[in-house]
């Protein structure tokens, strides 16, 4: 003969409920933990990769030239990042003695984007030019000097957002700071170094 069984009491409910309630609450922290890993905003990578000076020309003490500088940024985050509030800035001896914008936009999760920014500098005058010529390359028979030279430096800013599942937004910033050294003589880029 079978008894007839109890219905469950109270007690074994609430501990049912107890360890399910512990389980939710672990599989939610574990799947937030995992989440903010991979979806963890970064910053976007700027790799500046040539500097042109289109045309350059000195007189009477001053500097006047166009100046180029191809660069590009890359994405990293599993997200779009949206920027905006961007620029260019050209610096001389601390002065700013160029500027740009750039408009805003947005770089796919992952990607790439390849970015030309030209513009004409103003003139501005031209710190004292050392007397030496400078170091000497030799090719086995006269060699060739190289000139004096002028420093510029160029500073890219990006700012923008990354908005993981149109729920969170997360502000970033980046920026590309280079130095340009440039021959007077004929205004060719002599290197740079970002």
């Amino acid at each position: 003969m079978v008894k007839p069984q109890r219905p469950p009491s109270g007690r074994t409910n609430l501990a049912s409920c107890v360890v399910a309630t512990i389980f939710l609450i672990f599989i939610v922290m574990v799947v937030l933990i995992v989440f903010f890993s991979v979806f963890k905003p970064k910053e976007p990578i700027i790799s500046v990769n040539a500097v042109q000076l289109p045309s350059f020309a000195i007189s009477n003490g001053t500097v006047n030239f166009t100046f180029s500088q191809y660069v590009s940024v890359k994405n990293p985050n599993k997200a779009v990042f949206s920027h905006y509030d961007s620029s260019l800035q050209l610096l001389y001896g601390g002065n700013q003695v160029g500027f740009m914008f750039i408009p805003a936009g947005k770089i796919g999760s992952g990607r790439t984007q390849y970015m030309a920014a030209t513009f004409a500098v103003e003139s501005f005058p031209m710190g004292a030019v050392p007397e030496s010529v400078g170091p000497t390359i030799t090719d086995g028979l006269g060699g060739f000097r190289i000139g004096p030279s002028l420093e510029i430096q160029s500073r890219m800013e990006m700012a923008g957002r990354v908005r993981v599942l149109h729920f969170f937004t997360h502000h970033v910033d980046t920026r590309a700071v280079c130095r340009v050294s440039i021959a007077v003589s004929d205004g060719s880029v002599l290197g740079f170094h970002c």
